[in-house]
């Protein structure tokens, strides 16, 4: 048995009951969480040889976050000035047809490190190669729901057959911290025979779906133009709702589209960095809260974001959230916390994030001393702990985060990862996109020539 003990700390616990205990101690055996209370352990116990104890002196204990929509990434900074269509076209699609088995997993290495740096314990993770990101999850200790990019042949990216093979090759590896769900791009690669065979091998395999939805004005209107409805009601009627899927996006929704999510139960990814950045606006929050809907957040891809860092999230989640309703009230930082780490364990089916006895131990200690992002901070437990939260919102950043949990397993450790060499990993990331640049280029050339050319055959056939 596996023991871990973290003493004198404060907790955040964010479970249902809204405890919080400062001083606290939290037990773990294995991968769960065992015990939460306030005040120490007996001095056999901290005493004891075979446990490992962690002294949590001006410290914080919480749950690690749920990235909720994740994409491995390569070109970090690299065509940020790029609308949505032309990003796509430039440098995402380029990007991902460049990859191959080894290159897959230097990125997702990567991302999963810089993820797991800033406090994140969980990414669903959209990409291609997935044996590749399940090795890489595998050795790095991150927990991963992983799902291929499914679209039409003709755009160059992955099947529905891909995608069953991940499944059947991958499914509950690293002792079940490693699920396959299905993917889908997003209708704009898609037609409803596609997403209706996604739909029914998320049936037939009895997984869970991550999607794309409703992304941008232009994308929704062209869905409606093709197939008279809204990629929302084309996802319904194909089977691809319910409480086993995730929507990501879903900046322009109608009032059908949001009662289709609750009359599903489908969880929401919130990603409002993503979506500010290339300008395709700013989800409507408050009509998803209102009707019921479970809500996530998810950084997106590292290309669209240029961070890993859920905390800077949260804090622009919310402050985008007042200023677009001139209202201070909204998007609370108790809300805002429980949807980056409850709300995104319950929409991916996993027994985790809150610090309550029999949970799975994802935590992360966050230093509260690291650079005064913490001060001034009450010892009055109410106080401290609506100004914990405050903190964690409004005024700190993924540098804060000392140690990080997974499975009951400590995967980093006074800020350092530890499985990898840090450094040789950044060298290799650096090398592979140097290398991987040069392909990258030559692929926005000949992919722009057969869309031509493809455009050119459609606009005959029409005529």
């Amino acid at each position: 048995m596996n023991k871990i003990v973290i003493h004198n700390t404060s907790i955040l616990t964010l479970d249902y009951d809204d405890q919080f205990f400062y001083p606290g101690t939290v037990e773990i055996e294995d991968d769960r969480i065992t015990k939460v209370y306030g005040g120490d352990p007996d001095a056999e116990t901290l005493n004891d040889a075979s446990i490992t104890v962690i002294d949590g002196t001006d410290r914080l204990v919480m749950p690690g976050f749920v990235n909720l929509h994740f994409h491995t990434s390569v070109a970090k900074g690299f065509g940020d000035e790029l609308p949505l269509k032309e990003y796509l076209d430039q440098v995402w699609y380029p990007s991902v047809r460049a990859l191959n088995r080894k290159r897959a997993f230097t990125a997702a290495m990567h991302s999963y490190c810089t993820a797991i740096k800033s406090g994140t314990t969980t990414v669903n993770d959209m990409y291609r190669f997935v044996g590749s990101l399940a090795d890489a999850a595998s050795k790095i200790g991150i927990r991963a729901v992983l799902s291929n990019e499914v679209a039409l042949a003709e755009y160059q990216l992955d099947s529905i057959q891909d995608n069953e093979a991940s499944y059947k090759e991958n499914n509950n590896r690293g002792s079940g911290r490693i699920q396959v769900w299905m993917g889908h791009e997003w209708m704009c690669t898609s037609d409803l025979e596609l997403m209706a065979e996604v739909g029914q091998m998320k049936k037939t395999l009895g997984t869970g779906l991550h999607i794309h939805l409703c992304e941008s004005e232009q994308e929704v209107a062209e869905i409606r133009a093709k197939f008279g409805k809204t990629p929302v009601e084309i996802a319904y009627e194909t089977g691809c709702l319910g409480t086993d899927a995730v929507a990501a996006h879903c900046v322009h929704l109608t009032e059908r589209d949001i009662q289709l999510f609750a009359e599903t139960g489908t969880s929401v990814s919130y990603g409002p960095g993503f979506n500010a950045k290339l300008g395709n606006g700013i989800v409507s929050l408050q009509d998803l809260l209102a009707a019921g809907i479970n809500v996530g957040m998810g950084i997106d891809a590292f290309e669209c974001e240029n961070s890993p860092d859920m905390f800077e999230l949260m804090k622009f989640g919310s402050l985008i959230q007042r200023a677009l309703h001139k209202d201070a009230s909204l998007a609370k930082p108790f809300d805002i916390l429980r949807m980056a780490t409850r709300n995104g364990a319950k929409a991916l089916g996993i027994d985790a994030g809150a610090v309550s006895p029999g949970k799975k131990a994802d935590l992360i200690v966050v230093d509260l001393t690291k650079n005064q992002m913490f001060t001034p901070l009450l010892k009055d437990p109410a106080s401290r702990e609506k100004m914990l939260e405050s903190h964690l919102v409004f005024g700190c950043n993924g540098s804060a985060v000392q140690h990080s949990m997974i499975d009951g397993t400590l995967v980093m450790k006074d800020y350092k990862v530890l499985a990898i060499d840090e450094e040789v990993l950044r060298k290799e990331m650096d090398a592979m996109f140097e290398d991987m640049s040069v392909d990258i280029k030559s692929l926005v050339i000949q992919f722009t020539v057969w869309e031509r050319y493809h455009t050119r055959q459609l606009l005959s056939v029409c005529s």
